[in-house]
């Protein structure tokens, strides 16, 4: 294979087009397997909070299609959420030319470990956020008032908050790609740690929905020790680079 160095615009354009194919195609793989397990995936993972809050959360369709849609839509999601490691091994592969030779060499790594962050986040929103924001609004209001949630809303909900928190976690790698193309130091993370403080309880405010403070602490001081992991990180990133220059 010819040196990727001395391609021309158009050959990029090229690259980019497979490598775009072969994502999509690890998106359609999963979207195969999400499909052959999609009932269990829907009344034991996406449905089983709303029983376990108290009272339980009664889930209701409205429309003649809407359970259809619904399940289209977790299969093509759950598909993505399946090839995040060959998404990511596809943008790697990309941008490998732009790397120094020695760096080449930590593909399998980085595949790994950004999988890894993303996937720790949705672990982490389902297990502690998703629980603890659901019960907030089952037992928020009034008692006359009966809590009956569309479906689609419930699982907008969901996969809103279980996939906001897996880019979240993403901290640490980002941290480190930015320390190599040297926009990011480690006095710099330092200096302005107050101020990044205040910016992360700002996003976990964002991202999770409603007013629920222990959701919004429950995102935020993981962002907090990610914070500290991505000075580490960066930190180690400069070292490798003073030593390698």
């Amino acid at each position: 294979m010819a040196d990727r160095t001395d391609m021309g615009f158009l050959d990029h354009l090229e690259e980019l087009r497979w490598r775009i194919i072969k994502a999509l195609l690890g998106v359609v793989a999963g979207s195969v397997i999400t499909f052959f397990f999609i009932d269990w995936i829907m009344d034991s993972v996406l449905f089983a909070p709303a029983t376990h809050t108290v009272p339980p959360l009664s889930i209701i369709n409205i429309r003649p299609y809407g359970q259809f849609l619904l399940y289209m839509e977790v299969v093509l999601i759950g598909g993505a959420v399946l090839s995040v490691p060959n998404i990511i091994y596809q943008i790697w592969k990309f941008v490998e030319p732009a790397l120094q030779p020695g760096e080449r060499r930590y593909v399998t790594g980085v595949v790994i470990f950004t999988s890894v962050c993303f996937l720790s986040g949705v672990v982490f929103s389902y297990f502690l956020m998703l629980p603890a924001a659901l019960g907030f609004f089952a037992g928020f209001g009034s008692t006359i008032i009966e809590n009956k949630i569309a479906a689609d809303e419930y699982m907008s909900f969901i996969l809103s908050l279980v996939l906001a928190a897996g880019l979240v976690f993403e901290l640490p790698m980002l941290s480190f790609f930015l320390s190599k193309i040297g926009l990011l130091k480690p006095a710099f993370m330092r200096k302005y740690r107050k101020h990044a403080i205040v910016v992360i309880l700002l996003v976990a405010g964002i991202v999770t929905p409603g007013p629920d403070i222990t959701s919004q602490l429950l995102l935020g001081i993981p962002l907090l020790i990610l914070y500290e992991i991505s000075i580490l990180i960066c930190k180690y990133s400069q070292k490798k680079k003073i030593e390698s220059e």
